[in-house]
């Protein structure tokens, strides 16, 4: 039984929307325009991370200041844009959710005027008690101030709360607020990596609820 003072927050891309390889084909649309290499899923997966110019930097073998990175991360997300039709639930979203016995919300580093048309189109908007995305021209930077910001909306102390998400900065989010997380090893992250944090691993996103309801 999940306590009743438990709140979950559900991370969006690579959690609940199975988008790693629009991503991927997004972030190689990104690296092409300067020249750089392509990278596999697998690659992104063992590489990526946030702040994403730090990862851009990696990859290209140069530095990404900020006026590049922005326009690198205009070049992505306009990529990503035309390929979002083709981008399904994971396959047991709509299960997960369903068996949470507390409240839920929605946590992206998406663009909020994007993500909640999105989330409407998927027929989830019913289950969150808010949706957030982000509030800024440019992305890439970490969660963790999006999510005390998120919560002190919900007016939901961070103890209280579990964050179900795919990378290890969403566990370093839940962390910075007291809260706790549990990593999905479907979405943008390597699954060797996430066991490596010492945080719950599910497969499922069904495990990851179940786990999230026996955190004590």
């Amino acid at each position: 039984m999940t306590p009743a003072h438990r709140h979950l927050v559900w991370d969006w891309n690579g959690t609940l929307l199975n988008d790693l390889d629009l991503v991927v084909a997004s972030t190689n649309v990104a690296f092409a325009s300067v020249g750089g290499p392509a990278v596999t899923a697998d690659e992104h997966r063992v590489r990526f991370r946030r702040p994403i110019a730090d990862y851009y930097a990696e990859v290209l073998g140069q530095a990404v200041d900020d006026d590049e990175f922005g326009r690198l991360d205009r070049i992505f997300h306009d990529a990503y844009r035309t390929g979002l039709t083709t981008c399904e639930l994971a396959h047991d979203a709509t299960v997960a959710m369903a068996a949470w016995r507390g409240n839920q919300s929605l946590l992206s580093m998406w663009f909020h005027e994007e993500l909640v048309p999105t989330v409407r189109t998927y027929g989830l908007s019913g289950h969150f008690v808010r949706v957030d995305g982000l509030r800024a021209t440019v992305g890439g930077d970490r969660k963790a101030e999006s999510l005390r910001s998120h919560l002190a909306e919900l007016g939901v102390a961070g103890r209280d709360v579990v964050l179900i998400g795919d990378s290890v900065d969403d566990a370093d989010a839940a962390l910075s607020v007291g809260g706790r997380a549990v990593l999905y090893t479907g979405g943008f992250t390597d699954p060797a990596r996430l066991r490596a944090s010492g945080h719950p691993v599910a497969d499922t996103l069904t495990e990851a609820v179940a786990l999230a309801a026996a955190l004590p």
